[in-house]
Formats: C-alpha cells, sequence, structure tokens
C-alpha cells in the first residue's frame, strides 16, 4: 500500500495519475499500470522466483491467480510452440503425398 504525506493510502485515480506523470517527467512511454504489474511479474518468474514468493508480492493467497493473471508467455516461450506445429504441418503435408 502506497501512502501520500497525510498518510492516507492513494486511490487508484490517485496512484495512476502521479504514475502517468513520473512516466512523462521521465520521458517514458505511458503504459498501464497492471500492463506493467503483469510485465514485472513475468520477468521475475521467467527468471526463477517461485510462484509462491510472486503470490505472496501479489497479494494473492493462490499461486494459480498470480500465474493466471499476471505471468504472460514471452516470444521465446512462443517459439517453441511454432518449432512443435512446423513439424507436424510438415509430417501432414508429407503424408498427403
Amino acid at each position: 500500500m502506497l501512502v501520500h504525506e497525510a498518510g492516507d493510502a492513494f486511490t487508484v485515480k490517485q496512484l495512476r495519475r502521479r504514475a502517468y506523470r513520473l512516466m512523462e517527467l521521465l520521458g517514458l512511454r505511458r503504459v498501464r499500470l497492471y500492463g506493467a504489474r503483469s510485465s514485472c511479474f513475468t520477468f521475475l518468474a521467467d527468471n526463477g522466483v517461485p510462484g509462491r514468493i510472486l503470490a505472496r508480492w501479489a497479494g494473492h493467497t493462490k499461486v494459480k491467480t498470480t500465474k493466471r493473471w499476471y505471468v504472460k508467455p514471452d516470444v521465446t516461450d512462443l517459439r517453441g510452440a511454432t518449432t512443435t506445429w512446423d513439424g507436424l504441418h510438415w509430417v501432414a503435408v508429407e503424408g498427403q503425398a
């Protein structure tokens, strides 16, 4: 939880507004906060951080929730699927000849 100077919690709107202002000041591309959260958890998962730690950090009680909503496959994950698909495709084409 983030709090402002008076010790009260930021509302979602206040947090978003400050984050967007900071992105602008730093010359960064404006991204949605949940997109940044997802990217962060995906990066950590891809670099060996255990699911139970990710879930705890996300504030979730179930690892499954964190993985379902925040850990996304990256390009390297998808390349393996493409290679497998290409192999299946060629087997099918050769079988028709």
